[in-house]
């Protein structure tokens, strides 16, 4: 593929309502509430709009539940990749044992491909969780790519909003008490590289922070600043995108669901940041932020760009580590 710019890789988490509702320690999540017939719709018109190609990571009990079908469905026939983004949507994933891991990737993946009809070769870890035991199930199981690690030191500060708003257990905080990273988090690599478990290797695609300082730029952050001064937001993402630039950072971008829709479309969800902007408001910031990303990279699905690095050159090669939070439990 002959790209006139640098490349720059666009994907959607699809965290459902119900997924949301747990992280937070919210009653009825059990009966999964869903707002994918709300929001991807609004999602693939945003996107075909703009002629974007991008790539969807699917919870895989969404993809089990019959009402969610025709919605995932759709996103696979607007000719979108599917990555895996677990079963569960369980941020403590790294605290799984591989039997558990396994289980959790292999139902995920049955159910996905499924309902959509791709087999993922992509993967990434709810709340950006991993482990060396996570990236070793991957290897062995084909995947190609996982794009699980967030470069930032602000990881404890976004635990910390995290917990404060929170209604959780004790319990339920110490599952989640390596939830976002640590500040060592912030010294991962920002470019891609690749993970080397003894003869297997897998390609890395980080989501890409803000060059040098490592502050986050994915979409959510960038509308919650627009709640404060849209002017200000589009001028930080501008600054971010001209440090990718001269760096020569192919930047990784995430956008949520709750990126495009309001607190008209879901007030059980006022708690999270950026949720006191109607969606036509989240829409205009969007629309221009994507545009400035267009202007300046070419945007490709994650998969492609996992591709891409890999055959262009060779990519630095590390060794997973165990953290000191990742114990891992049965």
């Amino acid at each position: 593929m002959s790209l006139k710019k640098p490349i720059a890789s666009l994907s959607l988490d699809l965290d459902n309502q119900w997924s949301y509702m747990k992280i937070h320690g919210d009653a009825g999540w059990e009966m999964f509430p869903s707002y994918l017939d709300i929001v991807v719709p609004r999602a693939l018109d945003f996107l075909a709009e703009r002629g974007l190609t991008i790539t969807f990571f699917i919870v895989g009990q969404d993809a089990a539940l019959e009402k969610n079908h025709a919605a995932l469905r759709s996103i696979a026939v607007a000719g979108h990749e599917i990555g895996n983004h677990s079963f569960h949507h369980e941020s403590w994933l790294h605290l799984y044992s591989e039997e558990k891991v396994e289980r959790e990737i292999a139902m995920a993946e049955e159910h996905i491909q499924r309902v959509t009809g791709q087999h993922p070769i992509g993967f990434r870890g709810p709340g950006f969780s991993f482990s060396p035991t996570v990236l070793k199930v991957l290897a062995r199981r084909g995947y190609q790519y996982d794009a699980s690690t967030f470069p930032t030191f602000l990881g404890p500060l976004a635990r910390a909003y995290y917990f404060m708003t929170s209604k959780l257990s004790k319990e339920e905080r110490e599952k989640r008490k390596a939830l976002f990273g640590g500040f060592k988090d912030g010294l991962q690599p920002l470019k891609p590289y690749q993970w080397r478990m003894d003869s297997d290797r897998l390609t890395e695609i980080p989501v890409t922070t803000m060059p040098i300082v490592k502050v986050p730029i994915h979409f959510s952050y960038v509308l919650y600043l627009s709640v404060f001064s849209p002017a200000l937001a589009l001028l930080y993402f501008r600054i971010a995108l001209w440090l990718c630039k001269l760096t020569r950072t192919q930047p990784s971008l995430l956008l949520h669901p709750l990126d495009f829709l309001g607190c008209e479309d879901v007030p059980e969800l006022a708690f999270f940041p950026g949720m006191s902007l109607p969606s036509y408001k989240k829409l205009a910031v969007l629309s221009k932020t994507v545009k400035l990303l267009s202007n300046w990279f070419s945007i490709v699905p994650v998969g492609q760009h996992a591709q891409l690095v890999t055959t262009a050159s060779r990519l630095p090669v590390l060794e997973p580590q165990l953290r000191a939070s990742q114990t891992e439990v049965a």
